[in-house]
């Protein structure tokens, strides 16, 4: 298969000609260090909050809904701003929309960073995937016109290299930060590390990034813009906030006009494609390619799975087992690590397999999830972080055999004209699947802690008798305290904001502290319940919870694999010009 031609013109500077890639640009590795070090930011602020989340919630008095919120409409905001993003640089030129895009980028990071309350943090979230959304795109442009297609394979290997470090590694890298709480930043220094790498990346985008811009489309599909992104944000924003209101009529009727609002989209697309004298975002006959349509419903499904894994993960293992943010981000390191390892090898894969590779990803997924699930089970409220490790790595071998090439292997059938809008929509629904699994991971969840909570008191009561009895109350004593533990523990793991304290258990805590006993008896009561009780009943039900959300990612990457089926075979040399990547 030939190279993709993006109908990249570059803006010739001085002593260069025109075409991409027709004269070795002398700064051209200082560009690709700047351009992918917008890519790995991007990346890294998909996962990098989630370890943060705890922190977040506890610091701002969020809601639950809220803390998805601060992941979601992130992914959401930069999959709305993606395709029109293209385009953008296409009519006004990459360099220029790039570095928009990063000055954005940057001031959004320093409010989020700044921040006072959920509301503005979410509001500057939605500001930074918009940036995002506008940088994105242009990176791969930027790497057509400046490399040589003998260098541009180099260049195109360690673009996705930095899509797959950014997105696994932004939970260590998290954890760390917030860990070394530099100048008492707290969870607020994960949005502040973006400044200087945006400034210093800003000053010499604008020095050695030449200028360039697509043909053919000369004018913004505003119409088409404003429909997907209604559409998208009529999907999402009711999943994430509507158990938070209890599922008002306006969030269900949402849900029922974002198909039809999509579906419209679509429509309009396809009329536009018939227009001589207009662009479309999306045109129409790419659908009619079966290894376009097959890969966004794949790329859907499987982009559902990881990021919200790794939120029911984080949110377990610091809330649950009292893991702090540094010591959760190492747990997830083995998977980072496969991940790397894992792309790296994958061209070979691909050389031998061709599209099996990407089932091999998904197979190796589900037997690292299935790993997990078996890990929380036999360990139960006793769970270590580390006998987690050999089947999250498991499971990172797979995400890197898929994420690397998945790309490739999907636009490998499409004509070279249309390769451009091809990954931009690819990179949108992606975005999207990330933005629905974590909504619906956290519906699933919430919603767990809730129905399981007095299973798992009722594994604490045991010792919990033992322990009150042994500070001498009586068995009418021990009935009340155990009646009352369970009472609050159910309370506290059904309302919608874990960090608050429901009215029975201070009622609790009063009658504790009037009751007619010794001082010496009271001590041993609270740590009873407090210090032992309360504890193990949390570990069990955020295990179990847990345990029954990665169902949820079982689901995604099973159904993943049974689609790579459904792609047309290709020979392994027809993806080796394609970049890959997420």
């Amino acid at each position: 298969m030939e190279s993709i031609d993006t109908g990249v013109k570059a803006a010739a500077p001085p002593g260069t000609s025109p075409g991409p890639g027709s004269v070795a640009n002398p700064a051209r590795w200082v560009i690709l260090a700047v351009t992918l070090s917008a890519i790995f930011m991007q990346m890294l602020d998909t996962t990098i909050t989630m370890v943060a989340l705890p922190s977040l919630q506890s610091d701002l008095g969020s809601t639950f809904a809220e803390i998805q919120l601060v992941v979601a409409v992130y992914s959401l905001a930069f999959a709305c701003v993606l395709v029109t993003g293209g385009r953008l640089g296409d009519i006004y030129g990459r360099r220029k929309i790039f570095l928009i895009g990063m000055l954005g980028f940057t001031l959004a990071s320093a409010l989020c960073g700044a921040a006072p309350s959920s509301t503005f943090l979410i509001a500057s979230r939605v500001l930074q995937g918009m940036c995002s959304g506008l940088m994105f795109p242009q990176v791969l442009s930027i790497i057509q016109v400046t490399f040589s297609a003998k260098e541009r394979p180099k260049a195109l290997a360690m673009y996705g290299a930095s899509v797959g470090l950014g997105t696994v590694l932004g939970p260590v890298l998290g954890g760390w930060l917030i860990q070394l709480n530099i100048m008492d930043t707290d969870w607020r220094a994960i949005f502040y590390v973006n400044l200087p790498v945006g400034l210093i990346a800003l000053l010499l985008g604008l020095a050695k990034i030449p200028e360039s811009s697509g043909g053919g489309a000369r004018r913004l599909d505003v119409t088409g813009a404003v429909i997907l992104s209604a559409g998208l944000f009529s999907l999402i924003l009711p999943l994430v906030i509507g158990r938070e209101h209890d599922w008002p009529g306006w969030s269900l009727v949402l849900l029922v006009l974002s198909p039809l609002v999509l579906a419209e989209f679509f429509v309009y697309e396809n009329k536009l494609s018939k227009l001589a004298d207009r662009s479309p975002l999306v045109p129409s006959g790419l659908f009619k390619e079966r290894s376009f349509t097959v890969g966004l419903v794949i790329s859907v499904v499987f982009f559902a799975g990881i990021p919200s894994f790794f939120m029911v993960f984080f949110m377990s293992l610091q809330i649950g087992f009292g893991y702090t943010p540094i010591s959760a981000g190492l747990v997830s390191l083995g998977f980072a690590a496969l991940i790397a390892v894992g792309s790296a090898r994958s061209a070979a894969v691909v050389k031998r397999l061709g599209t099996k590779t990407l089932a091999v990803g998904t197979g190796l997924l589900l037997v690292g999830m299935s790993g997990v699930i078996g890990t929380l089970h036999w360990a139960g409220s006793d769970l270590h972080g580390y006998q987690l490790i050999p089947s999250l790595m498991i499971a990172g071998l797979g995400g890197g055999f898929f994420l690397a090439p998945c790309t490739g292997i999907i636009l490998a059938g499409i004509r070279s004209r249309e390769a451009g809008s091809a990954s931009g929509m690819l990179a949108t629904v992606q975005q999207v699947g990330i933005a629905i699994g974590i909504a619906v991971a956290g519906i699933l969840f919430y919603g767990l802690l809730g129905s399981n909570a007095d299973g798992a008191s009722r594994t604490a009561l045991p010792e919990l008798r033992s322990d009150l009895a042994a500070a001498g109350l009586s068995e009418a004593q021990q009935a009340q305290v155990t009646a009352g533990f369970q009472t609050c523990f159910h309370d506290k793991m059904n309302q919608k904001d874990l960090t608050a304290t429901p009215a029975s258990c201070a009622a609790i805590e009063k009658q504790m502290a009037n009751a007619p006993v010794p001082a010496e008896t009271k001590a041993k009561v609270q740590a009873a319940v407090l210090g032992k009780a309360v504890p193990e009943a949390r570990k069990s039900n955020f295990g179990d919870s847990f345990e029954q959300v990665v169902f949820w990612q079982i689901g995604c990457f099973g159904l993943s694999c049974l689609l790579v089926l459904a792609l047309p075979k290709i020979r392994p040399e027809d993806v080796q010009d394609v970049p890959g990547g997420a």
